[in-house]
């Protein structure tokens, strides 16, 4: 079993989260980076719905919640959107920000990888769920481990 700890370091977390705050900065979604073992009990979609209802993305006023879930000991991960952005961006969206993940992961370059998920992410939400006045940030811009 890996140490999530030692999966990024403290150094190349922050530099995940700024690219959080930068993607949310020019729209009203939300993003987030969950860390976890395995799911090997249950099936990969499953276990990141159920991380994204854990973690309240479920609970953003337009639905436009988007999860990068990592089973490290698995070398598994997958990119759940809520509806709202879902139905704006369909399957196409979500496989090729998978593919761009999954280049930079299979080169060891779990980071970059990951920022590079969050960005693509950003991009599509700022165009269709664009910052508004009043928006808030729903969600903390943090790394999630279980």
């Amino acid at each position: 079993m890996a140490d999530l700890e030692a999966f990024l370091t403290q150094a190349e977390e922050q530099e995940i989260i700024e690219a959080i705050r930068l993607a949310e900065k020019n729209t009203s979604g939300e993003i987030r980076v969950h860390l976890e073992h395995s799911h090997k009990t249950t099936p990969l979609e499953r276990r990141a719905l159920e991380v994204f209802h854990l973690l309240k993305m479920d609970n953003t006023a337009l639905k436009n919640g988007v999860l990068i879930y990592v089973a490290v000991d698995d070398r598994d991960f997958i990119i759940y959107g809520d509806k709202g952005i879902h139905a704006k961006v369909g399957q196409g969206f979500w496989d090729s920000t998978r593919d761009t993940i999954q280049d930079h992961f299979k080169k060891g370059k779990f980071k970059q990888g990951l920022v590079a998920g969050v960005l693509e992410a950003g991009k599509a939400l700022s165009i269709y769920f664009p910052w508004q006045q009043g928006d808030i940030n729903e969600l903390p811009d943090e790394i999630s481990k279980g």
